[in-house]
């Protein structure tokens, strides 16, 4: 019936978003869903230019990045992804992904993200631990790194420049530029806090 999968899945998800009302969130996740599945990139996979001509406007595309687990994302890619897809992505980002081995718990603070990637995306959404209690440091750092894109955004001067900090400023990692490191020590504190006051509840 259809000359290619691509042409195939963007009828589906079309006719399913019309039935549905056209939603204001309506997720496609494709089978090339991150740079790797695409060799030698998303800007020249016939799939992908498909799914960015057939795929009506409202509909958002799940991106993962590089790589399935992305240790960067940068604003060249998300560019080069937003010219195929003719739309902004929805980050599907497995950074704290330990589903493929549960042997291991991923901790650190929200990172290796450019600064500035708000602007390129239509949605981010973090894959977690499978262990709900690790999740609070992933989920406290990509507060802080949201908080500092939203603060980027609206305290940019006119020539869209942040204003330079005083170096012997110990910044508040929820405002200002994101730093990894700082974001980090105030999860760990709040982290500690939290355990500290559940311990202190009757029967904790």
């Amino acid at each position: 019936v259809f000359p290619s999968l691509a042409q195939a899945q963007a009828s589906v998800a079309n006719e399913v978003y019309q039935e549905l009302g056209q939603p204001s969130v309506f997720l496609f996740c494709p089978t090339e869903y991150c740079s790797s599945l695409c060799p030698p990139g998303p800007g020249q996979s016939l799939y992908l230019l498909t799914l960015g001509q057939e795929l009506l406007p409202g509909i958002g595309v799940i991106w993962t990045g590089p790589k399935v687990v992305s240790r960067e994302l940068s604003a060249v890619l998300l560019e080069e992804v937003e010219a195929v897809l003719r739309r902004c992505p929805v980050i599907w980002d497995n950074l704290y992904a330990n589903d493929y081995d549960c042997r291991r718990v991923f901790l650190g603070p929200y990172t290796g993200r450019a600064p500035g990637l708000m602007s390129r995306l239509r949605g981010l959404l973090l894959n977690p631990n499978c262990e709900l209690q690790a999740n609070f440091v992933p989920i406290h750092t990509l507060g802080s790194w949201f908080r500092s894109e939203l603060g980027s955004c609206a305290h940019a001067d006119a020539a869209g420049m942040e204003p330079a900090a005083d170096p012997g400023d110990s910044q508040d990692p929820r405002e200002g530029s994101y730093s990894p490191q700082d974001a980090l020590e105030w999860a760990l504190r709040d982290w500690v806090a939290e355990i500290n006051r559940q311990a202190s509840e009757p029967g904790g």
